[in-house]
């Protein structure tokens, strides 16, 4: 998807401005700057980060395609001391952009790699010159389409991380999206690796 009004226009739709505490002129003006850039490039992603809207508060907005229940935060996310989404940040090796919106590049949700070890991943994808998607990146493509989301075709976040074998993960739960977490060393024959090619601020 390369049409950032459009994607604009949905973000407006679920309420990202209100989250933002913005009006929707705002929120519309902050990413005005980005669509040029969108125009020369193919299959762009408008990615709306921590630094806008908390990942927790954006859970909940989520829908499955031919669904209506909203997103769960799964509650292993809650399970030790370090409880939500607030301990993860994006792999540093990765240079994600800081600021409130930025460009996400070809996205792939990586089912070659269903039943594949997210720590076994790593190497391939980086030498395929492509990143592993973060938190934020997948929640906003899931946002944007609700369709890349299917029965044994979901997928794992590792470009974000809490410094220990968690990796994020978007499935399925109960007719529901769900953002949860799997260990780095445990295959899932339902989950791939999702990856871009390029970010772009």
């Amino acid at each position: 998807m390369t049409d950032i009004r459009w994607q604009v226009d949905r973000y407006v739709a679920l309420g990202y401005p209100r989250l933002a505490g913005l009006t929707d002129a705002r929120f519309r003006a902050l990413a005005e700057p980005l669509t040029d850039a969108a125009e020369t490039r193919e299959d762009v992603t408008l990615v709306v980060t921590r630094e806008l809207i908390d990942p927790e508060e954006r859970v909940p907005l989520l829908r499955l395609s031919d669904g209506t229940k909203q997103g769960i935060l799964d509650k292993n996310h809650f399970s030790d001391a370090r409880a939500g989404l607030a301990p993860y940040d994006p792999r540093p090796e990765l240079a994600v952009p800081s600021g409130p919106l930025y460009l996400l590049e070809g996205f792939d949700r990586g089912d070659r790699y269903r039943g594949v070890a997210p720590r076994d991943t790593r190497e391939p994808i980086a030498a395929a010159g492509r990143t592993p998607l973060t938190i934020d990146e997948g929640l906003s493509v899931l946002a944007l389409d609700p369709a890349v989301l299917a029965k044994n075709h979901c997928f794992m976040l590792d470009g974000s991380t809490r410094g220990d074998k968690r990796v994020p993960a978007l499935w399925i739960s109960a007719g529901a999206p769900k953002l949860g977490w799997c260990f780095d060393g445990v295959p899932h024959d339902w989950l791939g690796m999702a990856s871009a090619s390029a970010r772009h601020p």
